[in-house]
């Protein structure tokens, strides 16, 4: 798996702060990984980026960032309105198949969802994952509405051919409501794909440290980390009373 594409079921659901704790388990394993944001919006030239951010959390990785655009749009909209070159699906492989072949793991964040337009020729994340044959990571919230958005991604995936490895969510609360205690036990039959990992919220606050420390226990032996998926859904299933 020298490539890995991450996705999620909408913007704002923890892709950054999941693909950072990939990054940073990964890392801890002894991996050399490089990051590629294809498509930074809504971020002035001297803020930084999602990767800057990937990096400040998970530690020692290379960062790339295809394209910036100053509006908070989809990358499409956004080159459009600011009169830029857009980022193409080709660009997208080629970035990270010249990473790959320096790095063994090359994490690409998309921006918003898996369908979000990329360019005027309608060019998705999908079309780069599918160019590349590369699994995609899907990261959900936790609470009312994902079960849709997440069936409705992971049969897009399953359309085009592509490998859903699992899905991650992408903020899971201390105090979670019954919604998402049920959505533990359902994500993964919408998807037909494993739960990988739940985020807990706020983790991007964390010292840098602690992050790396902690990292691999929201995650699942497959993203190099050591996360227990029936101890954590028999947990969150009990009910907020539960130890």
């Amino acid at each position: 798996m020298p490539i890995l594409v991450i996705t999620g079921t909408g913007t704002e659901v923890g892709k950054t702060v999941t693909t950072a704790a990939v990054a940073a388990s990964a890392l801890a394993a002894g991996r050399t990984v490089a990051v590629l944001k294809a498509a930074q919006t809504g971020v002035r030239p001297d803020e930084r980026g999602d990767a800057d951010e990937v990096a400040r959390l998970a530690g020692a990785v290379t960062t790339a960032e295809l394209a910036r655009y100053p509006e908070p749009l989809a990358p499409g909209t956004a080159a459009r309105r600011a009169g830029m070159t857009p980022v193409r699906p080709y660009d997208v492989v080629q970035a990270a198949q010249k990473l790959a072949v320096e790095h063994d793991l090359v994490l690409v964040e998309g921006a918003g969802g898996l369908l979000v337009r990329f360019d005027e020729a309608g060019g998705t994340l999908a079309d780069a994952a599918e160019a590349l044959r590369a699994p995609v990571l899907v990261v959900a919230t936790a609470g009312l509405g994902t079960l849709n958005t997440t069936e409705l991604t992971a049969r897009e995936l399953r359309r085009r051919g592509l490998e859903l490895l699992g899905v991650v969510i992408g903020g899971w609360p201390d105090s979670p409501d019954l919604a998402m205690r049920c959505n533990v036990t359902d994500l993964p039959d919408v998807a037909s794909a494993p739960l990988l990992g739940a985020i807990p919220l706020g983790v991007g606050t964390l010292p840098p440290r602690l992050f790396r420390t902690e990292a691999p226990n929201w995650l699942a032996p497959r993203l190099d980390g050591h996360w227990e998926a029936d101890t954590f859904r028999r947990r969150a299933t009990a009910g907020p009373t539960a130890d």
